[in-house]
């Protein structure tokens, strides 16, 4: 597949079955995330695959941070938290790792942790995956960072679920660039 097939026609694709992407497609997905714009080279991120078993356990992880932030949560509320993980054979979580840095602030390193989970879901598509970006509240809980083992100055800021696409992915529409792009005419 051409870089710009994938750039230009990429979409979500949130219907994901088994199996999941092999050993040599992660290596081609995790291998793409590594070329994100990185200033410094301090490599702000990195990744955690949840599947089989995990996937259950990240789901009792999701609903435990639902009850903390209200005790009074709804069973449908729960069964959604611990549900999400299972929509996916293979969850990564992406995770920025954020260090106090003279001349790289914060900010710009977790634009390329967002950047390096984006060179995820191009490969994916690149190589036929089915891939679908979703975080939601949840994932940025204290209860869900300590359960997933991160450390001080990380975060979360994505689920990417992987797999087989159940149907064939949706055809991206086309945008109307005007809308999105226009020339500085320079300072008044």
């Amino acid at each position: 597949m051409q870089a710009l097939d994938a750039l230009l026609n990429r979409v979500s694709v949130p219907r994901l079955l088994d199996p999941a992407p092999t050993a040599e497609q992660r290596e081609v997905l995790f291998g793409a995330a590594m070329r994100a714009p990185d200033h410094g080279h301090l490599q702000p991120w990195r990744f955690l695959t949840v599947e089989g078993a995990a996937r259950e356990q990240m789901g009792e992880l999701l609903a435990e941070a639902a009850t903390l932030q209200d005790s009074e949560v709804s069973e449908a509320v729960l069964d959604k938290a611990r549900n999400g993980p299972l929509r996916a054979p293979l969850v990564v979580v992406v995770i920025a790792r954020l260090q106090d840095h003279l001349k790289y602030p914060k900010s710009e390193q977790l634009l390329a942790a967002g950047c390096a989970a984006h060179g995820i879901l191009l490969a994916a598509y690149a190589q036929g995956i089915g891939a679908v970006w979703r975080t939601g509240e949840l994932a940025y809980s204290k209860h869900v960072a300590e359960g997933l083992g991160l450390a001080d100055g990380e975060e979360v800021i994505a689920f990417l679920y992987l797999g087989t696409p159940q149907k064939e992915p949706r055809v991206a529409e086309k945008v109307d660039l005007a809308e999105f792009v226009s020339a500085w005419p320079g300072k008044a």
